[in-house]
């Protein structure tokens, strides 16, 4: 059988048997979902139950196929479709059944590895080392609405952009609130969709980016657990309760009102500095985790099943131990690059090698700002690893690279949407 035949018989059954979950979804009068261009995972796991109790595809010649085998097409559909919207095939592949998709999450890699988006996960995934993966933002002022796409721009993306993730601007009496969901029109806490959101202060000064999931740091989600709001009505069996702190933004005080772009920078708290050295790693997430407080609560630091705490929780210890980790682990801290004064044009300049054309105060590109006793190369901090800028109206170029996410790089551009007379 040819292989083309083989993807196009996989899509037709997943958009069949997608057909029937559907139908049996608003059968049973359940929440509505919005179809996420990359689908969340609440919904692939909706699609594999329902598969997984059908004949058909525990019946199917698909569902049977040898691993060798299973795993040879599987690799062959991954290495041909390297954008999308083709690379659904991908995605298709690992909404066949439960074998289908752990082989497919096994040879699809990470974007720091292959520089590609494929799941849900690789938004939450570092960009790659070298090239960095370019995106734009397009902005709804009716909706107060911000969509973030995968492409060079509309103009040039135009069918083959996709969409990544949406925010929505919530002014509240003493902040201001951008909640981040993998889909536009749910952006509901107690939603598979809701990945996090972005805080600010009175001043639009200081921002703290709040992720849904925990860190993988025991550490870093016992100091973010403290921080949690616990609201009855979000509790839910598959979605946790708390945003966990993984980093703020400070915008510099414009005093004595100097012309030039603002000045900001950004402490990831759940990013380590070593990361960019020589042979670093930065922290990376495989999977989901919908947990709720209690299953959370567990940790190395905490009594399980009766046994002795590894550490005393007294408030000596608790000060050493922490003062040991800030010492061994300081957080990445990224500072917007310095412009220079161009005498022609009249203006603060950047080099974003044509993808920002219009000047704005929102212009910004983000490096690494470095202490000369971290051990971080001078190439190493010279590479920007975030720039955003303006290119229309409502259009916006976002290029992020490792060891930045693209949640947290959408975080990062959301804060300079936010009205900041005090810095500009």
């Amino acid at each position: 059988m040819p292989f083309k035949t083989i993807v196009r018989e996989l899509r037709e059954m997943r958009e069949g048997i997608g057909n029937i979950s559907r139908r049996g979804v608003v059968g049973k009068n359940s929440h509505r979902r919005t179809k996420s261009h990359i689908a969340p995972e609440g919904s692939s796991s909706t699609l594999l139950s329902c598969w997984s109790s059908s004949a058909l595809i525990q019946q199917s010649r698909w569902a049977n196929l040898p691993p060798e085998l299973l795993v040879d097409i599987i690799q062959r559909v991954e290495a041909s479709e390297t954008s999308w919207p083709a690379r659904r095939d991908v995605v298709a592949c690992a909404s066949v059944c439960r074998s289908w998709r752990e082989i497919t999450k096994e040879v699809v890699k990470t974007p720091e590895q292959c520089g590609w988006l494929t799941f849900p996960i690789s938004l939450k995934q570092p960009g790659p080392r070298e090239t960095p993966i370019q995106c734009f933002i397009k902005r709804e002022r009716a909706t107060s609405t911000y969509r973030l796409y995968l492409g060079l721009t509309p103009a040039l993306a135009g069918d083959m952009s996709k969409l990544l993730l949406a925010a929505r601007k919530i002014r509240r009496a003493t902040s201001t609130e951008f909640l981040v969901s993998l889909a536009t029109d749910d952006f509901s806490r107690t939603s598979n969709s809701y990945i996090g959101k972005l805080r600010s202060n009175f001043l639009g000064t200081k921002f703290t980016i709040y992720d849904s999931q925990p860190p993988g740091d025991p550490v870093i989600q016992m100091n973010s657990k403290s921080r949690r709001r616990i609201h009855s009505k979000q509790v839910s069996p598959r979605v946790p309760a708390g945003n966990y702190n993984i980093a703020t933004i400070s915008y510099e005080l414009n005093v004595l009102r100097t012309r030039g772009p603002r000045r900001m920078q950004c402490t990831m708290e759940t990013i380590p500095i070593s990361s960019i050295q020589e042979g670093g790693v930065a922290p990376t997430p495989m999977e989901f985790t919908n947990c709720l407080d209690e299953q959370c609560s567990s940790s190395p630091l905490s009594a399980s099943n009766g046994k002795k705490p590894l550490v005393e929780l007294s408030s000596t210890n608790l000060a050493d131990s922490m003062e040991l980790v800030h010492c061994t682990r300081d957080p990445l801290i990224l500072k917007n690059k310095a412009p220079r004064w161009h005498e022609q044009l009249q203006c603060w300049c950047l080099n974003f090698k044509g993808r920002v054309t219009v000047a704005s105060v929102k212009n910004f590109q983000l490096v690494a700002a470095a202490e000369p006793c971290q051990n971080v190369s001078a190439a190493e901090q010279d590479k920007v690893i975030l720039q955003f800028g303006k290119i229309g109206k409502d259009i916006f170029t976002m290029d992020y690279r490792y060891p930045l996410s693209a949640f947290q790089a959408f975080a990062i551009c959301l804060s300079s949407f936010d009205t900041k007379p005090a810095c500009e």
